[in-house]
């Protein structure tokens, strides 16, 4: 009996001195830099933090014995401030791994920074396809979307259905040109025409001196290279000034939140193409719901690949057994992602991940059965024929 009482002390001990340990481990750091008070923080921001700690949670709190924890940063659009975060982060932090949120200035910024230090950096919310193009870098993933993918679904959609001629509203800055740059050679490809275009500032509030610009060049479509605050402006001023009466609007990059803000009646008709929609499948509702009840509004594809980034994220360090960078670089490059965002989505040499998009239509009022509900899917676009082909993209790697 005394021999039991001292096993079970001695036990209880040696468990106790190993939960200690455990403890006293340093946490696995995730980064979170995006814009968190800007145009674009209602498609990520908040939003997206929430999601990445969603993730944490349902994958246990700890990986490798070592607790998991999250920083964030609002990087205000501006690259300086990203890429000076990035690197404190790394630095001083310790931070293991980052995820880069809205802005592909900030995106193509820290990427660099990332390389240097050998971490992981997923892409989420930036779109410019130079990422894992020209300016590639080995410790890169573009996991969500980028503007060849935007591109070659929506304008294709519009051009077959007889928008030929198009003038092209874009964002000054190279999340914008990158997207009319794609948006333009699906166009001529396709048989049609770019007839102008406009460069507006990001945030900017009136868009009526390019809408007339745009109503005036003849064109049928208004290729709207754009996104977040911008995007819904742009489309709520086109049908103020009666634009939408002579020209098709196309979003190149449009989210749930945009459709919600602008309302079914502005928006019914839309073609935009997406990575994912809250209700394309039972796994998609079930993990759409749960965020809804915690932040009371449905998700974006943004914030939803902000959870699924970080699951694999911390299922590569699991499975390599280190969150050594390279050996979890190595590690993403050979798995296949299966959850609720993306399914059998594979990395290429360049850190682009390829997996289905889709080419969605906005419902008219009647065909919406209720809240949120504001997508048909038209299409399903493979991956490889998404985003193109490796060798079109010119990374080194």
């Amino acid at each position: 009996m005394k021999f039991k009482r001292l096993t079970m002390a001695l036990s209880l001990t040696l468990g106790l001195a190993a939960l200690a340990q455990a403890q006293a481990k340093e946490p696995v750091k995730i980064g979170f830099i995006t814009d968190l008070s800007g145009v674009y923080s209602a498609v990520d921001g908040p939003g997206g933090a929430a999601a990445i700690k969603m993730a944490i949670h349902d994958f246990g709190g700890s990986v490798l014995g070592r607790k998991i924890t999250m920083v964030d940063f609002d990087h205000q659009n501006k690259a300086d401030l990203a890429a000076a975060k990035a690197k404190e982060f790394f630095s001083r932090d310790g931070v293991d791994m980052l995820i880069g949120g809205t802005n592909s200035g900030t995106a193509l910024a820290m990427a660099p920074i990332a390389s240097q230090f050998k971490k992981p950096f997923f892409v989420v919310g930036a779109g410019a396809s130079s990422i894992v193009g020209k300016q590639c870098k080995p410790y890169t993933v573009m996991y969500a979307y980028n503007t060849t993918a935007l591109a070659r679904g929506t304008a294709s959609a519009v051009i077959k259905h007889g928008g030929k001629s198009w003038y092209f509203l874009t964002a000054d800055y190279a999340f914008g040109k990158s997207l009319e740059s794609e948006g333009a050679k699906v166009v001529d490809a396709d048989g049609g025409k770019v007839l102008g275009q406009a460069l507006a500032p990001l945030g900017a509030s009136n868009f009526s001196s390019y809408l007339l610009q745009a109503q005036a060049s003849g064109a049928q479509v208004l290729g709207l290279a754009n996104a977040g605050g911008d995007a819904t402006n742009a489309i709520k001023q086109a049908n103020q000034f009666g634009v939408t009466k002579s020209m098709k609007l196309a979003g190149l990059l449009l989210f749930i939140t945009d459709i919600h803000s602008v309302g079914l009646p502005a928006a019914q008709g839309l073609y935009l193409t997406t990575p994912w929609y809250w209700n394309q499948s039972a796994k998609s509702r079930a993990w759409a719901e749960r965020y809804l009840k915690q932040t009371k509004v449905i998700p974006t594809f943004l914030q939803a690949g902000d959870y699924s980034a970080t699951l694999t994220y911390l299922n590569a360090v699991k499975a390599a057994g280190t969150t050594d960078g390279a050996k979890v670089m190595a590690e993403l490059r050979g798995m296949k992602v299966n959850d609720m965002f993306m399914h059998n989505g594979t990395m290429r040499a360049s850190g682009l991940m390829i997996h289905d998009m889709y080419l969605m239509q906005v419902k008219t009022p009647a065909q919406s059965t209720g809240a949120w509900d504001y997508y048909t899917r038209v299409q399903t676009i493979p991956g490889n024929e998404a985003f193109g082909p490796e060798a079109s993209y010119g990374c080194s790697l």
